[in-house]
């Protein structure tokens, strides 16, 4: 067996770097949070620009136009568009629920002493709360107050909660800057990746092929399309979900006369955009909603929230997500467990259409080895 110095050259770099990662694994792991922190933005950014280029690829092919200048513009317009799309639908959601839900704080405000007068009866006719008070008052030691260490506890208390608001403030006010400069950063950051995304593309498929080879890099581009497959599939199908659903629950509302329609609509189709159980938190949020006016118009939208979401989960999910992912409900409520469970909402949300993607991989391997069986010669 022949042995070049080479393989043996990069054998002792590779163990060498292996050395130091664990002996200096603590430094290793901050260099590393340190950059993942830095590029942040960067990951933000081609976020935004993947779930921008459904929309802006759903223009390109339906403005097409023959027109030359047309032909230079359609890219950076197509794009606008799709950004507009999406400030659109965030105002119009604003302007649906900002307003009633003014409506309804002023509801409970204006029914928030009477609650509160009723409760001190409440407690008066069972727990003779006024004779017990008047029990702790006795209690309380007698004696002068000395008012100068009371003014004094006073005033270090006051400056005390001065210099942690100022501090509260300082550090909000920090946080909000630095978060806009990072979403600028990254919307300017998606903006470069749409508008050269074949290049991009085209640069990175090279560079596989120079590294992995024709064969590897076709492979990993098989997997890539079908991870794209399931996250367009995915955010599409969701989405449409999530608008049918809150305008039938919008329409049902208008038709049963309950308050705060629109909201509710707005709010359960938001939360539908979460699987599983996001209508679910729309619909309780809707019900403390509705329960500040009436409590039978409460009941009422419990029953029809119900009802409704009976009718979704058998009719249009499946037709909408389910079909499009291919992904039993078993795997569906685990990926929403793992997800939420590591990731909060946020995992919630990717985790689904990643399982999808693992499963429909998995499901392509067996199929091949049993085909490969299959063709195997029996002895």
């Amino acid at each position: 067996m022949r042995v070049e110095w080479k393989s043996c050259l990069r054998i002792g770099v590779s163990a060498f770097l292996l050395f130091l990662a664990i002996y200096y694994w603590q430094g290793v792991t901050n260099l590393g949070a340190l950059f993942l922190q830095a590029a942040f933005p960067l990951a933000v950014g081609a976020g935004i620009a993947y779930v921008a280029n459904i929309l802006m690829s759903f223009y390109e092919k339906r403005l097409r136009l023959k027109n030359k200048w047309w032909q230079r513009l359609r890219r950076p317009a197509c794009m606008a568009l799709a950004f507009l799309t999406v400030v659109l639908a965030l105002l119009l959601l604003i302007w649906l629920i900002i307003p009633q839900l003014v409506s309804c704080f002023q509801v409970l405000l204006e029914a928030l002493p009477g609650a509160i007068e009723s409760l001190y009866g409440w407690l008066e006719e069972h727990f003779n709360i006024s004779a017990w008070m008047a029990q702790q008052a006795q209690s309380m030691p007698d004696g002068e107050t000395d008012w100068e260490s009371l003014l004094k506890n006073v005033v270090s208390v006051l400056f005390k909660g001065v210099g942690g608001a100022m501090n509260a403030v300082v550090a909000v006010t920090s946080s909000l800057v630095g978060g806009t400069i990072s979403l600028f950063m990254s919307l300017i950051f998606a903006v470069y990746i749409l508008l050269g995304k074949e290049r991009l593309g085209s640069q990175f498929t090279r560079l596989m092929k120079r590294a992995l080879g024709e064969r590897r890099t076709g492979r990993v581009l098989d997997t890539l399309r079908v991870f794209d497959d399931c996250f367009h599939s995915y955010i599409v199908g969701q989405c449409l979900e999530a608008l049918i659903l809150g305008s039938l629950c919008a329409v049902g509302m208008m038709i049963l006369r309950l308050p705060y329609s629109l909201m509710i609509g707005a709010l359960v189709g938001v939360t539908a955009l979460i699987p599983i159980a996001g209508a679910y938190i729309g619909g309780a949020l809707g019900a403390i909603m509705v329960f500040s006016v009436s409590p039978v118009n409460a009941l009422i939208f419990l029953v029809f929230l119900v009802i409704l979401q009976q009718i979704e989960g058998n009719l249009i999910y499946p037709r909408t997500v389910g079909s499009s992912l291919g992904l039993p409900g078993i795997w569906v409520l685990a990926a929403v467990t793992v997800g939420g469970g590591v990731l909060g909402i946020t995992g919630m949300l990717l985790f689904v259409p990643l399982t999808a993607a693992v499963y429909r991989l998995l499901g392509a391997y067996v199929r091949g080895g049993e085909r490969g069986e299959k063709r195997a010669p029996s002895k």
